[in-house]
């Protein structure tokens, strides 16, 4: 049975950040935006690692990675534009494909959640999922959040909003 661990994201982690994100492009496109071409090489992932980290060290982002039992990366998640001040944050998680269905993005959520009150104090958390995703809409719904109906009535927009409150 594989076992898995979320921690904070490091610098040491290039090569295998840059493996995992090559390895599940065309899975990642086809639920969320696209990264910019420049993102998928050594200077690419070394130059993202390194934003991540300094916005990390500002309180307004906290990285993580999930790593198998071989310490691979197998997914990410994020608590980004944190706002202390309003007590929010927005919650981000990318699972690799063949590791969907084993309950890797509902243990990134609840991480998040746990780590937006603990170390953040946070009160609020908040989602922005397409609205055919159904399985990232699942996982969120699972872990308690509820989304913003005036987001899901509106036909113009492809995503929808959907919130927690902590």
């Amino acid at each position: 049975m594989n076992t898995f661990r979320v921690r904070k994201l490091e610098n040491t982690d290039i090569e295998a950040l840059l493996t995992f994100e090559i390895h599940n492009r065309e899975w990642f496109e086809s639920h969320i935006d696209a990264r910019d071409p420049a993102f998928y090489s050594l200077q690419g992932v070394a130059d993202h690692i390194e934003s991540y980290l300094s916005d990390f060290a500002i309180g307004a982002w906290h990285p993580f990675v999930i790593e198998d039992s071989s310490e691979g990366i197998v997914g990410r998640a994020n608590l980004k534009s944190i706002n202390s001040p309003k007590g929010s944050a927005e919650v981000g998680y990318r699972i690799d494909q063949r590791f969907c269905g084993q309950g890797l993005a509902t243990l990134a959520l609840k991480h998040l959640i746990q780590e937006a009150q603990m170390h953040w104090n946070l009160t609020q958390l908040l989602a922005n999922v397409y609205k055919n995703n159904i399985g990232s809409r699942k996982v969120l719904n699972r872990c308690g959040f509820l989304v913003e109906h005036k987001s899901w009535m509106d036909k113009t927009k492809d995503e929808c909003r959907f919130i927690l409150s902590i």
